[in-house]
């Protein structure tokens, strides 16, 4: 396949998402960038979401991963739904009580304006960072693939992977990415059915053979128990995943910005279970394809590709579909793949990030209603340009693979938001306010230090994902000190 034919196919499929954008503009109003004005139908939404949670980072890492982790990923996964069930009964509720646009704006009336600007700046981090990781694999992917053999910076590559983006969600936000990330979802989870038959195909096998073979053994070990040091052992992976999960999801302004576009809670807590469901058989395709793939290049001899000196196995499923000898169909559905399971998640991200931070930083709503629009286009431009320039920061420092990366970061930005929410919901105690960006900033110090230091200090014990519970635990106890001592009468 040429880089002609695929920048093509990715032309013509921005062109379908920004007529969707165009079918769902109507007043261009904040409000309807901002809350979809509370009429997306719950099952759509569950089902755009299924992308959004996966993303590219899954549709090329995950696979990638299975090499040197087998499937223990699936130990995550289970610890995810349990996390869904503690979402879609403890905070979503609690959202549509409130009837909030911001989830962050529990924090405000639950402790005051630094503990709503904190969980807001911690968001922010942690999305800003995430939608980076996430499109800076496609941007890889795009450039070594079709870009860099016309001669253009990776530099290029990216603004205009952020720039389509941009385009398609500047107008109706919320409203628009309910319905793209429905057609993104299709897209990417029919690629990955059609990759793995295709694979089989060329392999000669069908699903009894692969599962029984001696290859497939090789990969596909899913419970680790053996050593409780090490970071795969699956009560690690399990209570890591739950918590990921009820962070990066139900502390995620992102992920319930999507939920709480839904007519009623019990729609959005629908929307959640299956949710957490769905991804259970999504993410197990995932990992079998990703054993399929690295069984099929020891046979065929193809190379994991090398960038900048370092083994890249995320580029691995783009290199049999783009770069071997298989047939021009896998091409074209892993590119479509592709595209829409990057997109599906950096254009929520692009649109949660502007609410997070005119609602939450800036506080739109108290300016003039006539300069309320103008304000928000304004942020979503800069939100634009801010993803730009972390994205090239990436390509020159991030060496190991994304999904680790990610799920890692996540562990050190999401463990404030984690304790301020949980003190906030199970505690009636007033705090000192002005010390909740402290407290924050000192846990995550003291969770690195802790994980860095581990194997000396706790008998060659080495964390993995429940890192996560850890710098909540630490936060939790940092937001004790600053309790309100009662003034006796």
């Amino acid at each position: 396949m040429t880089p002609l034919f695929i920048a093509l196919l990715i032309g013509s499929y921005f062109l379908a998402l920004i007529g969707i954008s165009y079918l769902t503009k109507t007043d261009n109003s904040n409000t309807t960038f901002f809350t979809g004005d509370k009429k997306s139908p719950w099952y759509v939404v569950a089902f755009g979401m299924i992308g959004a949670s996966l993303s590219g980072v899954t549709f090329i890492s995950v696979p990638g991963w299975v090499q040197s982790s087998q499937f223990s990923y699936m130990q995550i996964v289970f610890g995810y739904f349990f996390g869904y069930i503690v979402i879609a009964y403890l905070l979503i509720p609690l959202y549509y009580r409130l009837n909030i646009t911001s989830i962050y704006e529990f924090l405000h009336g639950r402790f005051g304006k630094t503990s709503h600007k904190t969980g807001a700046l911690f968001f922010f981090i942690s999305r800003i960072l995430g939608a980076s990781f996430r499109l800076f694999l496609v941007a890889s992917v795009l450039h070594h693939f079709i870009f860099k053999e016309w001669g253009v910076a990776f530099e290029i590559t990216v603004i205009l992977s952020v720039f389509f983006v941009w385009l398609y969600t500047k107008s109706a936000g919320i409203k628009t990415i309910v319905w793209t990330d429905t057609l993104q979802t299709f897209f990417m989870i029919a690629a990955v059915i059609i990759t793995l038959i295709i694979m089989l195909h060329e392999l000669q096998w069908s699903l009894n053979d692969l599962f029984t073979s001696v290859e497939f053994k090789q990969y596909s070990r899913v419970l680790f128990s053996d050593d409780f040091n090490d970071r795969k052992h699956f009560l690690k992976s399990f209570l890591g995943g739950m918590f990921i999960a009820i962070a990066m999801t139900g502390l995620d302004q992102d992920m319930m910005q999507k939920n709480l576009t839904c007519k009623n809670t019990k729609e959005s807590q629908w929307n959640v279970l299956s949710l957490g469901f769905v991804l259970i058989f999504i993410n197990a395709i995932f990992l079998v394809l990703g054993a399929v793939l690295f069984i099929y290049a020891e046979k065929t001899g193809i190379q994991i590709p090398i960038v900048n000196g370092a083994i890249k196995t995320d580029l691995l499923y783009p290199e049999i579909a783009l770069n071997s000898q298989t047939s021009i169909v896998l091409s074209i559905v892993f590119i479509l793949g592709l595209i829409a399971a990057a997109f599906s998640s950096a254009d929520s991200a692009l649109t949660s990030l502007t609410t997070s931070f005119c609602i939450d930083i800036i506080d739109i709503k108290t300016k003039k209603e006539s300069i309320q629009r103008s304000t928000r286009k304004k942020v979503h431009i800069g939100v634009s340009l801010l993803l730009i320039l972390i994205i090239i920061i990436f390509n020159y420092f991030l060496k190991a693979n994304v999904i680790s990366s990610l799920l890692q970061i996540a562990s050190y930005t999401y463990g404030p938001l984690l304790g301020l929410f949980a003190f906030g919901i199970f505690t009636k105690h007033k705090i000192w306010d002005k010390g909740v960006l402290v407290v924050s900033i000192i846990s995550v110090i003291c969770t690195y230090i802790i994980n860095d230091n581990s194997k000396d200090w706790f008998n060659g014990y080495v964390f993995g994902y429940e890192l996560l519970i850890l710098n909540g635990f630490i936060s939790f106890l940092g937001l004790c000190l600053l309790i309100k001592r009662e003034k006796k009468a």
